[in-house]
């Protein structure tokens, strides 16, 4: 498995703009698919984006399309999550995970997950 440990939250206004990082270790890290999910107090964990091992073909949930933007770059063995337009509703603690295979939008296909990192965006 992967190491992963994530970087870069914090507080913004509505509107405004936040790139979290993701560095990882243990590894071969561009052998794996990673992807963003995110969990709002009282809520389950939702899909925010993914990004394939090879070429970085990307997939991304509806509620944050257009706005992020998922990125990784192996050499650096590392993920990365634009946030533009952040709105209120995106407030949540952000997950990157990490699976051997191709990029997927389910929680449980990933088997390396990171300890999360507050986003809070106000209004």
């Amino acid at each position: 498995q992967v190491q992963l440990v994530e970087s870069g939250g914090g507080l913004v206004q509505a509107g405004g703009s936040l790139k979290l990082s993701c560095a990882a270790s243990g590894s071969t890290f561009r052998n794996y698919a990673m992807g963003w999910f995110r969990q709002a107090p009282g809520k389950g964990r939702e899909f925010v984006a993914t990004i394939n091992w090879g070429v970085g073909s990307t997939y991304y949930a509806d509620s944050v399309k257009g706005r992020f933007t998922i990125s990784r770059d192996n050499a650096k063995n590392s993920l990365y999550l634009q946030m533009n337009s952040l709105k209120p509703e995106d407030t949540a603690v952000y997950y990157c995970a990490g699976r051997m295979g191709g990029r997927s939008r389910y929680a449980y296909d990933y088997d390396s997950w990171g300890q999360g990192t507050q986003v809070t965006v106000s209004s």
